[in-house]
């Protein structure tokens, strides 16, 4: 504590804040089995299309399946899922209505404002909306809540961790060691408070073009870096033009062509998390 500040009622209201355990505070969501965070603590990675085809994927598996988009700012699932335009009803307890894609309940940000409208919030505003995403949505019963983080280890993700018993999350990491730096620091971020990591997948890791392999990025230490950590590896996905260009029509890979190579990688990455 400062000098200026000790003996004071300064003192006192820091001392209290420093005794309070944010985490008591954790509420589960009623009929919700798993919440999982699909993070990586980089932007650019592929976190949104990776969450969007394994909740299809998982859903493909007889699971009951819901998708929060917690990146605030930059919100992708409505486009990812051709849904722009739908905006949530509330129903008369006063809970809002998830948008409901192929199998899919979704909520985020992006259903309730212009999709080119900028979202200039500070962290109280921040902390409000993602309580009202988990606890005021109309979940119902669900196997897996899979949570879409924004990047970076700050407010949302710290917020989603005081919510929400998290059964656990899941990073994605390009090859790169530029992307394994920031990949780190969401892992010990994860670990400060308690989420276990269930694993990595590697994204984008190579682009298959005939019977040649090119490496998009320049392979850093991340095999080594995981294990060290004895941090298993969930999947390495190859780089597929194919997700992207059905992501841009938003018909995700898994629902647009679910017997195609493409699709049966995103299944193979819902068994190892099952």
């Amino acid at each position: 504590v400062p000098r200026a500040f000790r003996g004071t009622q300064h003192q006192l209201e820091v001392r209290i804040m420093a005794d309070t355990n944010p985490f008591q505070k954790q509420a589960a969501i009623p009929g919700v089995k798993s919440i999982i965070a699909i993070t990586s603590g980089k932007g650019g990675v592929g976190k949104s299309t990776l969450a969007a085809n394994l909740a299809l994927a998982l859903a493909k598996e007889g699971k009951a399946v819901g998708l929060l988009d917690c990146d605030i700012y930059g919100p992708s699932i409505p486009r990812l899922f051709g849904a722009i335009n739908q905006k949530p009803e509330v129903n008369e307890a006063g809970k809002i209505l998830p948008i409901v894609r192929f199998g899919i309940k979704l909520m985020s940000i992006g259903f309730l404002i212009d999709e080119g409208a900028a979202v200039v919030w500070r962290g109280p505003m921040l902390f409000k909306a993602v309580d009202q995403f988990l606890h005021d949505v109309q979940w119902g019963d669900l196997d897996f809540l899979l949570v879409d983080m924004p990047p970076g280890t700050g407010d949302v993700q710290l917020t989603l961790a005081q919510k929400v018993p998290l059964a656990g999350a899941i990073s994605i990491c390009t090859p790169q060691n530029l992307a394994l730096i920031d990949v780190k620091k969401s892992i010990d971020m994860f670990s400060r408070v308690n989420v276990p990591l269930i694993g990595m997948v590697e994204n984008m890791a190579y682009l298959q073009h005939g019977d040649q392999k090119i490496e998009l990025f320049p392979r850093g230490e991340i095999d080594a870096y995981l294990d060290k950590n004895k941090i298993k590896k969930l999947a390495s996905l190859p780089f597929y033009p194919s997700v992207a260009k059905a992501s841009e029509t938003g018909i995700p890979v898994m629902e647009y062509a679910p017997q195609s190579e493409e699709a049966q990688a995103f299944r193979q990455l819902a068994k190892a998390l099952l």
